[in-house]
């Protein structure tokens, strides 16, 4: 009987992260791990960089190494080979290079971008020869882009307003040779958050409620992270995405309150923490 309930509590697939560190712990690698471990999965890291921030802003970012960088996605997929990778902060053309080497030779369908780009407190996350690189080669390479609409606006080169916008905003996106696009509207001046998803093929709108607090840090990171999960699970695309952005608005409903600043999410608020030994 024991054995049959701790086998229910093993991961259910295998999520390779490749992204910043943040000190905080409300965005980048903290967040994507704590979001796959939360959902059921295994998380296994590449860290491209390190900051140090708090929930009032970014002090600094440190690169690591390029090689090493790379190492550590083909070595740690070597000997664990993941269902779905999640890509999150690339900060310079450099790294992106290295990781599409990697990707090259991973050859993992299943791969999420996050196209981190600027922090919650306003700085700047990525220069802007990486934005080039980003755009013409890397959102080619993977089965879902999923910016924010500052992200979009850059990566689309226009400015988005409206709901019309982000469409467009999709569409172009697609031009430029992404598979699958998911626009989150948190930014846009709207009663509900807006989230689109777009392909060649297919389209639809999420409809979320918009939650007045400040304490969002890293639901970027969290929102990929999730539709990773979910995809490695086996779900459809604009499943995985309907469920991660729910997972999210939980997360953002039950927020702990955390720090003087833009305040972290509650990554826990889909588990059941009971007490399994007295």
């Amino acid at each position: 009987m024991l054995k049959d309930q701790l086998n229910k509590l093993k991961p259910k697939s295998k999520i390779l992260i490749i992204a910043g560190s943040d000190s905080s712990g409300g965005a980048g690698i903290q967040a994507d791990i704590k979001t796959v471990t939360s959902l059921g999965s295994y998380a296994l890291t590449a860290i491209t960089a390190v900051t140090i921030q708090n929930t009032l802003g970014v002090k600094s970012v440190i690169s690591l190494p390029l090689n090493d960088i790379k190492d550590q996605i083909i070595y740690t997929a070597k000997d664990i080979k993941p269902d779905a990778i999640k890509i999150g902060m690339l900060h310079s053309k450099n790294v992106i290079k290295k990781v599409l080497e990697a990707l090259k030779i991973l050859k993992i369908k299943k791969t999420v971008l996050d196209p981190v780009m600027v922090a919650k407190g306003g700085a700047r996350l990525i220069n802007n020869s990486a934005i080039e690189i980003l755009r013409k080669d890397l959102i080619k390479k993977v089965y879902l882009v999923t910016p924010n609409i500052p992200e979009a606006e850059v990566l689309a080169n226009m400015k988005i307003n409206n709901k019309e916008d982000m469409i467009l905003a999709a569409n172009r996106l697609i031009s430029y040779g992404a598979k699958n696009v998911l626009i989150k509207g948190g930014h846009l001046n709207s009663k509900k958050v807006i989230d689109i998803f777009l392909n060649k093929t297919d389209f639809q709108i999420f409809l979320s409620p918009r939650y007045k607090t400040k304490n969002t840090h890293g639901t970027g990171c969290t929102l990929s992270s999730a539709i990773t999960t979910f995809l490695s699970c086996g779900k459809t695309i604009k499943k995985a995405c309907d469920l991660g952005i729910k997972y999210v608005n939980s997360a953002i409903l039950t927020n702990p309150n955390y720090g003087k600043g833009n305040g972290p999410i509650n990554h826990l608020n889909s588990m059941e923490i009971k007490k399994r030994f007295k």
